[in-house]
């Protein structure tokens, strides 16, 4: 809303300096700030009140070091996050441009299925939660719409620049608008990391039917969506079982999306990377600047030892968040390298039990390959402290951020 006033008053009365509301990195930057501002002062008042309310977590018994004094901590924390998103970019950011309002919807979408799941828990004393079945129709119905609007939506498209620099076209480096022509195509593209020639048309495969079957493509793209979607927003709710271990691995995964957001929504940066140029998509950088900053901001009450912890309200609304943002700038095969600690937490829980049901069946006991799922409770069973099993999964994280963006030219 603030870009829409300034904007106003540069026009309206030539404001010195109302004008740097165009640059998107002023915007982000202003984001950042105000969420981090938002999540820490809000952070305090709240988890008072989650207190008084006896909105606290009951921890179940897994015999693990510590665990007993998290008891009686405040949940639904993920309040915290969602607010500190929200109002930045609300803000800040241009909220005409469709990819703001499709991560805006997704995070209040996946946020209300979170809520209702630490509703239960805690008012309805049911450990169980909110059923399965609903948490994946949740999952299921934002996917499909993701899927199809990314599909069908005219203002989501893919601009051909040609050979920069176009004399009397390019803007600015950094403005909203970076290039003023250009040939725009609904295309199914996405990106293949460490490939060269990396674009993948979701319709390949189904050229083999013939002229005009790509009009089925909705037949791979939807499944893929709404798997990615599914698989992130879990990982991300699996992998939130230490203090601060999800804030902190989400904030790296979301400042590494910012980056890659940025460039992919500026023909300059765009066409020197040879990546695909995505009008619009520039904007997504102020959700992602308030994306980190509220769960920075959060960490300040979630680092060890813990005021308070996210809940499913902060963990399913951040990794659905996380999934359609890759989803957006075309970088969703770049997920398993960028939320490689969610992938590795996911696949420990898989692998325990299908051998533990594997030698259950033919040896009639059942065999572990951990200590304890998922593998941060392994770490804590071996005798690491939960501080130290933390700041090794942001080392981690780090790492692999940083190997996402590297594949901007390593192909």
């Amino acid at each position: 809303m603030l870009y829409y006033f300034f904007r106003w008053l540069d026009k309206t009365y030539d404001l010195p300096g109302a004008g740097v509301v165009e640059y998107i990195s002023f915007r982000a930057s202003m984001s950042i700030v105000f969420s981090l501002l938002i999540s820490m002062f809000l952070g305090k008042y709240f988890i008072t009140l989650l207190k008084k309310k006896q909105v606290d977590e009951t921890v179940r018994d897994l015999g693990l070091q510590g665990q007993k004094e998290k008891e009686g901590t405040p949940t639904m924390g993920g309040l915290i996050i969602i607010t500190a998103i929200f109002l930045p970019t609300v803000l800040f950011a241009k909220l005409n441009n469709i990819y703001i309002l499709l991560i805006l919807i997704t995070t209040l979408w996946m946020g209300i299925f979170g809520f209702m799941d630490d509703y239960i828990k805690v008012f309805k004393k049911n450990k169980q939660g909110l059923k399965g079945i609903f948490k994946i129709l949740g999952q299921f119905s934002i996917g499909l719409v993701i899927g199809l609007f990314m599909l069908y939506h005219g203002n989501i498209v893919i601009r051909n620049t040609g050979h920069l620099p176009l004399k009397g076209n390019i803007l600015s480096y950094d403005k909203t608008e970076v290039l003023a022509n250009g040939s725009d195509t609904k295309a199914n593209l996405t990106t293949i990391p460490f490939l060269k020639g990396n674009e993948f048309d979701y319709a390949t495969p189904l050229k083999i039917f013939g002229i005009g079957s790509e009009k089925w493509v909705f037949i791979i793209f939807l499944p893929v969506v709404i798997f990615i979607v599914s698989a992130v927003s879990n990982g991300l709710n699996i992998t939130d079982g230490l203090d601060g271990l999800a804030a902190g691995t989400t904030a790296i995964i979301g400042a590494a999306l910012g980056v890659l957001t940025y460039v992919s929504g500026n023909a300059i940066y765009s066409n020197y990377l040879n990546i695909m140029y995505l009008p619009g998509v520039g904007e997504l950088t102020v959700y992602c600047s308030a994306f980190v900053g509220a769960c920075v901001g959060f960490l300040w009450y979630n680092s060890y030892p813990a005021q308070v912890f996210m809940g499913d309200t902060g963990s399913l609304s951040l990794g659905a968040a996380v999934a359609v943002l890759a989803i957006m700038i075309r970088k969703e095969l770049l997920l398993p390298v960028l939320c490689g600690v969610f992938l590795i937490e996911n696949l420990s829980v898989i692998l325990q039990v299908s051998y533990f049901k594997y030698t259950k069946k033919r040896f009639g006991t059942g065999k572990r390959i951990f200590k304890m799922s998922p593998l941060h409770h392994h770490y804590q069973l071996t005798g690491f402290h939960e501080s130290k099993i933390v700041t090794r999964f942001w080392i981690v994280s780090i790492i692999l951020a940083i190997l996402a963006i590297v594949t901007l030219k390593l192909r």
